[in-house]
């Protein structure tokens, strides 16, 4: 594995998470893809981080699969190659399970280039903080592909039809403001702000109720895939567990002597 080609560092509650393959603009290498499920991985279950942020090192966020390694496979047999194919994609797809299945708030922070798998990564994420000088592309018809990386799902959940075909299909880049539009950011902020906005952001995430912001989650995730009856079971039991926690017993305390909570995620 490339040293240190996906970076962690965690600090008062926040675990930041740095594709670090700038020479490549984090592009999908065998290297990045095996540490960035390790990493994600190990950070579902860790209490010390009660936020995550994803961003990429240089000057870009992630630009998608890597073309190297596609060329490499055309010399493969089609059964090999179609077995090569899947294993990798089947792998690409856990870390992503596990930003949707981890209870804590994960953000994406954007600057330059979010293309291909980059999309994916960013309509996974929970919160999305864009550079006015962000680019995005689905780009996976340019080289004779359909998309992957969780693209179809989260982005068919955030997009009409015809906004979503008009990604697979045209291919063509966008801006961060196209990108705020279509609710694939929640914010657009100046490139030299980035840095400070995220911090700002994530910062505020980790002060939590890391508990209740987990049930939130978990419902959220459920949305469209339960019946009514369920979800509202579902919302009844969430309330429950959010409620039975030491951060509830604060809320509410602060509320009643009009301070602000301080929150510990338990």
């Amino acid at each position: 594995m490339a040293p240190n080609c996906v970076q962690l560092d965690i600090a008062d509650g926040v675990a930041t998470v740095t594709l670090n393959q700038p020479e490549v603009r984090n592009a999908l290498t065998p290297e990045l893809r095996v540490a960035f499920r390790e990493v994600i991985a190990g950070l579902e279950g860790n209490d010390a981080a009660r936020c995550v942020v994803i961003r990429g090192a240089g000057d870009h966020f992630q630009a998608g699969g890597d073309i190297r390694a596609m060329v490499d496979r055309l010399d493969l047999d089609p059964a090999t190659r179609r077995a090569t194919i899947l294993e990798g994609i089947h792998m690409l797809h856990l870390p992503l399970f596990a930003i949707r299945r981890m209870g804590k708030p994960v953000v994406a922070s954007i600057r330059g280039a979010a293309a291909g798998f980059g999309i994916g990564l960013v309509a996974s994420c929970d919160l999305a903080i864009a550079a006015d000088d962000a680019v995005f592309t689905l780009a996976y018809c340019h080289i004779g592909a359909s998309p992957d990386g969780g693209s179809s799902y989260f982005v068919g959940r955030t997009l009409g039809m015809k906004h979503q075909m008009e990604l697979a299909l045209l291919g063509d880049r966008f801006g961060a403001d196209r990108a705020k539009e279509l609710g694939l950011v929640n914010w657009v902020v100046p490139a030299a702000d980035l840095a400070a906005e995220t911090d700002k952001l994530a910062g505020r995430l980790a002060a939590g109720p890391t508990r209740a912001y987990a049930n939130a989650k978990a419902l959220f995730n459920q949305t469209n895939h339960l019946t009514m009856e369920s979800q509202l079971q579902m919302e009844a039991e969430r309330m429950a567990d959010s409620m039975l926690t030491e951060d509830h017993a604060e809320g509410i305390k602060a509320f009643m002597e009009k301070r602000k909570p301080v929150f510990k995620g338990r």
